[in-house]
């Protein structure tokens, strides 16, 4: 089983940052823009296993560019990392748009939600405002952070 994930903040300009959700075909357009937060995920063995972001939309959040490297898939990670962004987060909710990873994040407390149910200031981020395709399914955290 994994042992525990620590988040170091990295800048938007990190490379292995931006080849890992290259590698993930995640976008990478607006990852350098002011407002949006980036974390290398290390593990117990102080290994890079992955990444993750939060961008603050008024009193909600944008949960963003969770990528686990190759080699550490099928482990728990993904969870792991998900869990170690949100601790820090305040009461409002946490939103995530995606294409390809709904069941993954239906499967640790996330739920589809329609855009007319996402607030203002979500859906005006660049990243559900232009970035992702308008079939990303958006999703909404249903339980709290542990």
């Amino acid at each position: 089983m994994l042992s525990a994930i620590t988040l170091h903040q990295v800048s938007g300009d990190d490379t292995r940052l931006r080849e890992a959700l290259h590698d993930a075909n995640l976008p990478t357009d607006d990852i350098e823009d002011q407002g949006r937060a980036f974390f290398e995920a290390i593990s117990g063995t102080n290994e890079i296993v992955g990444y993750a972001g939060l961008e603050r939309c008024d009193s909600d959040y944008l949960l963003r560019s969770v990528v686990v490297l190759p080699a550490c898939r099928g482990h728990g990670v993904g969870q792991a990392i998900v869990e170690a962004a949100l601790q820090g987060v305040g009461d409002g909710d946490v939103f995530l748009a995606t294409t390809s990873a709904a069941p993954f994040f239906s499967s640790i407390g996330f739920s589809e939600v329609p855009r007319a149910e996402v607030p203002a200031a979500v859906l005006a981020t660049r990243q559900l405002s232009s970035i992702c395709p308008s079939s990303a399914t958006i999703m909404k955290l249903n339980r709290p952070p542990t």
